[in-house]
């Protein structure tokens, strides 16, 4: 199955394949429904962990640590969790890390003071380091649980799951912290992953290839072998820097708090309006992307450069917004272009890459957005501080403006040669150069 998505079949893509893929596919539908539900707990938590922040701490840097504080940890572990990925059950590895999630995230009812928000952190370690099995186990899984022609789809139904739930999650997040407490959000994004764990342990269909006679290489070797695979095919290697160069302006998400809360003076219900409308165009973003590149893929890169460009338009727009509304409704637009560009250089991954090494690949692209995302929040942080967030929210927009366009450039040789057959063996092959 490690080469289900180098099929001929023509991909669906579109609303009424979305809904006939959840209609006919049992097992596809819980994994859906799975991350509809933690993505949803997880908004309820951000928000509500923000205006925390911002309480005890008072500044934009200290949401740039609170996003670091995320984000590091899992850079950190993803060589082991791609590892593991590629070695062990994934359905049970990704059960294993609801189940953990769930009991971390009571953690946060003990954060009340100052002096407390080390504890904070602490958690924030644990739960990035878990979802750093989590996420690659599942964007790796997702080639085997449907059919070839189903692939687009699936991916721009995930894509769009993350901004449904940012959009429900978020703006119901920051009424609840509001009105019935924070500690309501946090108890509300524990439930969210022993539900997700609930319907995960439903699905019957095998997450990965049989493993019988496979060897495992330990982390280090693991990695390499990663780095070598992606070197030696060029196309695999322009998809792993749609993300990464994404990330390096993406740290303006941490402005959303600052310009909800401060810029605007709307509280929480002002940062979970901006990111409502975030996950609005996360939402729509995937689909509008699949229709851009077309159905069989062909105008894949074109339809990357589009959204990554869009993305650094939007947050220029953002910076420059006079009131809440034109704020939001540049988030949205910004994200129309996150929302595509992620799903999918996701799925050119999936089709390029073979089963035996996906999930140590997407662990490595996960990696890579997560820290320069890292990066970038603590720019945008410091710089909000000290040149205002209007400035900070400009620069980085013209960040992702001059990423897309260097991408372009960049990547013309591949662009030339473009197809979706994977290499036989990683290290074989010229595919892509």
């Amino acid at each position: 199955m490690s080469e289900r998505g180098s099929t001929g079949a023509a991909p669906r893509g579109g609303l009424r394949d979305a809904g006939s893929l959840l209609a006919r596919n049992p097992d596809f539908r819980r994994l859906y429904l799975g991350g509809l539900v933690s993505l949803g707990g997880d908004w309820f938590l951000t928000v509500a962990l923000f205006a925390l922040v911002l309480d005890l701490q008072g500044s934009a840097l200290s949401l740039a640590l609170v996003v670091i504080g995320q984000e590091l940890p899992f850079v950190l572990m993803s060589p082991v969790g791609g590892a593991l990925v590629d070695r062990l059950d994934r359905r049970r590895l990704m059960i294993a890390a609801d189940l953990a999630r769930a009991a971390l995230c009571a953690g946060f009812l003990l954060v009340r003071e100052p002096g407390d928000l080390w504890l904070a952190f602490v958690l924030l370690f644990a739960l990035s380091s878990w979802s750093a099995v989590f996420d690659p186990a599942s964007s790796a899984a997702v080639p085997n649980l449907v059919e070839p022609r189903d692939l687009a789809t699936a991916n721009a139904l995930l894509g769009s799951a993350w901004g449904t739930m940012l959009a429900v999650g978020a703006a119901i997040g920051g009424v609840v912290a509001a009105t019935l407490g924070r500690d309501t959000a946090f108890l509300v994004d524990a439930a969210s992953f022993l539900a997700s764990a609930a319907l995960l342990a439903r699905i019957r269909r095998p997450f990965g290839e049989p493993r019988e006679g496979v060897e495992h290489p330990g982390v280090v070797a693991a990695t390499a072998e990663t780095l070598a695979y992606a070197r030696r095919d060029h196309r695999v290697l322009a998809l792993l820097a749609v993300k990464g160069g994404f990330g390096l302006a993406a740290g303006v998400f941490v402005l959303i708090g600052v310009f909800g809360k401060e810029v605007f003076g709307r509280g929480e219900v002002g940062i979970g309006t901006l990111m409502a409308f975030r996950g609005l165009g996360a939402l729509v973003g995937p689909f509008l992307g699949r229709a851009l590149a077309g159905r069989d893929g062909r105008r894949l890169h074109a339809a990357i450069l589009s959204a990554l460009a869009t993305f650094g338009v939007g947050y220029v727009l953002f910076g420059l917004a006079p009131s809440l509304a034109l704020a939001a409704a540049a988030v949205f637009l910004a994200h129309l272009g996150g929302g595509a560009q992620w799903t999918l250089s996701t799925y050119g991954l999936q089709r390029l890459v073979p089963d035996r090494i996906r999930g140590r690949v997407f662990a490595f692209d996960l990696a890579l957005v997560t820290l320069s995302l890292a990066a970038s929040s603590l720019v945008a942080g410091w710089a909000a501080d000290h040149l205002g967030p209007r400035r900070a929210a400009v620069a980085l927009g013209a960040v992702a403006l001059a990423w897309a366009l260097a991408w372009w450039g960049a990547t013309r040789g591949v662009r030339r040669a473009a197809s979706f057959v994977p290499l036989e063996e990683p290290g074989l092959g010229t595919a892509g150069r």
